[in-house]
């Protein structure tokens, strides 16, 4: 298995295809299971770690930060702080019902007060002093994701603006505090305004944007993937299996007591009749040409043009080995244009 490395942006650094993600750490994960994660990915070659100030997820006060803690107390004991390009995330505003409210004592605003306490706390949990990558969870005003399908316009919604927050973080930038500033959960409308904002008043450039995408969820491909290809924003793709879902064990009915659609309710974006039919399309495709279902939806993505790196997350060592090993398939034309025949017919159920 050989490990591809591609730019992040413009920043000259390069970041592994496939990235370590670790939502699942402090919840469905101890401390010495995310360590031997850690300790396994690095050795496989990975070098870029993504995690976020709200993990674990689902989000809980009694758990918030453990993800951050884990992963500091690692890099404190390993030495291997320069071995990792770091990412986190700062909470959003809590727009939507399913927000954590608790987070910074409910200060969630992208404005210096909140993004000042997110920074400090991350820094304090990761036992580091600066952040390679820090990006924003998801927007500071009312946006379509996490599933919600319609844009619903709130003319009059007080939210810190796009420049105010860029300014903010390029201060970060200037104290050595943070490295690099990416997106998540991001619009075409917002990443246009992030670049904007950073040509007009001379500010750092966004590297990077984080959103959803798999076989089950390419919008991506229909607005944003021109700014990855024009503006050398790539995609950090979460959700590439859509929460396990397309590695087939959820299939007719299935519910695998381990799995995170089993034991968290919360987890319906993934859920509905058409992304389960679409998912069994994909897995009896995969099964035809003796591929790993869920390996066959981590090559598709890990070989997008705008894919920078592919964030896969594992509760046991046999799903992280298995989907760093995904590196190594080779999709040929046959299996891609059976994708592309299932797509037309189950276009995007899951976004």
């Amino acid at each position: 298995m050989t490990m591809k490395y591609l730019p992040l942006g413009r920043t000259g650094i390069k970041v592994s295809n496939i990235a370590l993600g670790t939502m699942t750490w402090g919840e469905q994960n101890s401390e010495a299971d995310a360590h031997a994660q850690l300790d396994y990915a690095l050795d496989a070659g990975i070098n870029l770690v993504d995690a976020a100030e709200m993990y674990p997820v689902p989000p809980k006060p009694e758990t918030q930060g453990l993800t951050e803690r884990y992963l500091g107390s690692w890099l404190k004991k390993s030495g291997k702080r320069d071995s990792i390009v770091l990412a986190t995330k700062a909470t959003g505003a809590a727009r939507m019902a399913h927000n954590p409210q608790y987070i910074r004592n409910g200060h969630l605003r992208f404005d210096r007060k909140g993004l000042t306490e997110a920074l400090h706390g991350s820094l304090e949990r990761l036992q580091t002093d600066h952040i390679d990558l820090y990006q924003l969870h998801w927007p500071d005003r009312t946006v379509n994701i996490f599933g919600v399908q319609n844009y619903v316009h709130h003319a009059d919604e007080d939210t810190t603006p796009i420049e105010e927050t860029l300014s903010i973080l390029a201060e970060f930038v200037q104290a050595g505090k943070i490295r690099h500033i990416g997106v998540s959960n991001e619009t075409p409308w917002g990443v246009a305004q992030f670049l904007r904002a950073a040509e007009k008043l001379g500010l750092p450039r966004i590297v990077s944007i984080q959103n959803p995408y798999s076989l089950v969820n390419r919008s991506f491909e229909i607005a944003l993937s021109e700014f990855s290809h024009r503006e050398d924003v790539g995609l950090l793709a979460y959700s590439p299996l859509a929460f396990g879902v397309l590695s087939g064990k959820y299939l007719n009915g299935a519910r695998p007591p381990q799995g995170r659609l089993t034991l968290f309710s919360r987890f319906v974006r993934y859920s509905g009749a058409h992304t389960e039919a679409a998912a069994q399309a994909y897995t009896a495709l995969a099964r035809e040409h003796g591929l790993d279902p869920a390996q066959m939806a981590l090559a598709f993505v890990n070989t997008r043009p705008f894919v920078t790196s592919t964030i896969i997350g594992a509760t046991t060592m046999e799903q992280l080995r298995s989907n760093i090993a995904s590196l190594d398939v080779v999709l040929n034309e046959s299996v891609l244009q059976g994708i592309e025949a299932i797509h037309a017919r189950h276009p995007n159920p899951a976004p």
